[in-house]
This record gives C-alpha cells, sequence and structure tokens, in this order.
C-alpha cells in the first residue's frame, strides 16, 4: 500500500506556516504549496469523529467493523514500543480510490531523480497532488523536458504530528485484505510518528516497512488466528508483493550495472527494453516500467537484512529494537538519502 512520501508532508507545512510560498522563482511552485495547502485544509473540514462515523446508520456494516479495529490496532503498536499519538481519530470519505497522486522522475540512462527543493525543509525526490488533473499535467510536463517519471496514487496521507491525521476511506480497499492493509499503514506511519531521521528517505521508508510487516503479521494471527480468512488472504497478498519488490528490486541492480558499464548509450537503451520487457511480461504488468519506478523500490526496500540482524540480536523485542534505533541521527549517516 502506498503512502503519502514525506516532501509532499513537508510541502504542506511550510505553505500552511507561512514559509514564503511565493518567495520562489515561478508561480509553479507557489501553486503546488497553495493546492497541498487546500487538499489539507479540506480533509480536516471533512474529517467525523470515528464513534460518530460508528453510530451512523448510514455507514456500511463493513466500513464500521474496521473502523472498529482502530483504536486496538495503535494500541497494539504503543504496547511495542511505538509513540502514542493523536491520529486516527476521526474518518474522512474521499468518494475516490486515491489520497492523492504522486509524480516522481529520473534520468533515463542513469538512477539519478529529480529533486524539488523548498525553504527551510530541503530537497525531495518526489511531489504529490489532491488533483488528479494537476498530476497528470505535471506528469506530462516533466516528460517534455526528458524525464521518465512514474505516476501512481497513495492511499494514506500523513503530516507526521502536524495535524491529527484521519483514517481515510481509500486506506480500507474491498474484500478479506482490508483489515490486513488498514492495520499495516496505520503501523508504517506510526512508525514514522516514533522515528524519523531528517535527510535519510532509505532509512526512514524501509525502517517503516520492516516494523509494520512483522507488527501487522503478528497482530493479525494473534487477535484472529492463523486460520481466519483475513490473515490468509493477506499472508498471500503480502507473499505476491514482497515476490514483485524482490524483482523490482534486482532489475534495479541489473540496469545500475548496465548505465555505469562502458556500453553505448544505444546499447544500453536496447539492454534496458529487454529487462523492462521481460519483467513487465513475468508478471503481466499494467503499468508501463521505468527508471522512476524503479528507483522507488531501493528506496523501500534497503537494509532488511541489518534489520533482522538487530531485531534479532534484541530478542526479537520490537520496544528494544526502537530503543537501539534512536540513538542514530542524521550524523550518523555518511550522507543525505532523500
Amino acid at each position: 500500500m502506498e503512502e503519502l512520501p514525506f516532501a509532499f508532508r513537508k510541502a504542506v507545512t511550510t505553505f500552511i506556516l507561512g514559509m514564503g510560498a511565493f518567495s520562489f522563482s515561478g508561480c509553479g511552485s507557489a501553486y503546488y504549496l497553495f493546492q497541498a495547502a487546500q487538499g489539507q485544509f479540506m480533509l480536516l473540514n471533512h474529517a467525523r469523529p470515528i464513534t460518530e462515523v460508528i453510530r451512523d446508520v448510514r455507514t456500511p456494516p463493513r466500513v464500521k467493523k474496521l473502523l472498529e479495529q482502530i483504536a486496538p490496532i495503535k494500541k497494539y503498536g504503543e504496547l511495542n514500543g511505538l509513540k502514542p499519538t493523536s491520529n486516527y481519530q476521526n474518518y474522512v470519505n474521499l468518494n475516490r480510490n486515491a489520497a492523492v497522486w504522486l509524480v516522481s522522475a529520473c534520468k533515463v540512462l542513469q538512477f539519478k531523480s529529480k529533486e524539488w527543493s523548498f525553504p527551510i525543509v530541503g530537497s525531495f525526490p518526489y511531489l504529490g497532488w489532491f488533483d488528479r488533473k494537476d498530476a497528470e499535467s505535471y506528469q506530462k510536463d516533466l516528460q517534455k523536458q526528458g524525464w521518465e517519471v512514474d505516476f501512481r496514487g497513495a492511499s494514506a496521507y500523513s503530516t507526521l504530528g502536524w495535524f491529527p491525521d484521519a483514517v481515510l476511506s481509500t486506506m480500507i480497499p474491498e474484500g478479506p485484505r482490508a483489515l490486513g492493509n488498514l492495520v499495516n499503514v496505520i503501523l508504517h506511519e506510526s512508525v514514522h510518528a516514533t522515528l524519523y531521521i531528517e535527510g535519510q528517505s532509505y532509512f526512514n521508508e524501509s525502517l517503516a516497512s520492516f516494523i509494520a510487516d512483522g507488527l501487522t503479521r503478528s497482530y493479525l494471527i494473534q487477535t484472529l488466528g492463523a486460520e481466519s480468512s483475513e490473515w490468509k488472504a493477506y499472508g498471500e497478498s503480502e507473499e505476491q508483493v514482497l515476490i514483485l519488490h524482490k524483482r523490482l528490486n534486482e532489475a534495479y541492480h541489473q540496469l545500475d550495472e548496465i548505465y555505469s558499464s562502458k556500453r553505448s548509450d544505444s546499447e544500453k537503451w536496447n539492454a534496458k527494453s529487454k529487462v523492462l520487457s521481460h519483467l513487465k511480461e513475468e508478471f503481466d504488468l499494467k503499468q508501463e516500467l521505468n527508471n522512476a519506478t524503479l528507483i522507488q523500490y531501493k528506496t523501500y526496500n534497503t537494509g532488511q537484512k541489518e534489520f533482522e540482524t538487530l531485531f534479532k540480536a534484541c530478542n526479537f523485542n520490537w520496544t528494544r529494537f526502537l530503543e537501539k534505533l534512536k540513538k542514530l541521527g542524521p550524523k550518523s549517516f555518511p550522507r543525505s538519502q532523500i
């Protein structure tokens, strides 16, 4: 499940806190921050207390049942070392299939992401848009400039504590895997609220995925049992996703080696086309694959073996694991990884 990247969260708050949106060169950045703030205010204005939504006779029984799980999910995270927050006490029905649409860009024969800079908060490798047409228009502009662009919807939206985050209707998919996905995204965001190191996207996202995936598995098994339809559906879906992510990560490293070689650009293009075509055919993927797509799987899947080793050394105790990691800071890393 995709979540809203930190770049967009901080862009929203930059505008809202009056950090000089119109000090950028050109009106594009000002408009981006304006639509981000406008979208955030829309969420705040449409949020309803979960207790009220559950009591509402118009709320579908399936949604009620899932919303009743929010408090136990948060409590489970807190018992395993995650920070208590005031998030997820409200619900917003967005009446669409994505909370925001994310746009990222990358060089065509090099894994180098485009960066967007904002005052105070720094540079980021992707932007999020509340309006799909705005995102599609921006995607086309980047493509005209020669960038390879990835465009996708994100189901989760978080401000990392700047505002009380709500449960969004987009966080609840159809089918028996809905509970597992809901558990995962809430715990993922709770990890960010517990530990987030500025300028280290690879570390932050990979850590949140590692912890949320582990806690989701244990939560579903402990609360529903290993034979429950919810656990089986989520487990099967997770297994398929892990296989795909592993292959996308492998393709990233394969192409990175090709791009770093002494081959001509024409040879690199041909090799790249074969790798991506084979991958798309192997998994029967509908979306187009490019460098901007693949580089994201490095962001969310870095250091998993190291996390596993530390978790084992902490006797598989999440609280102890997090306490060890909290000793890290920006200076613990040789360079920024946006």
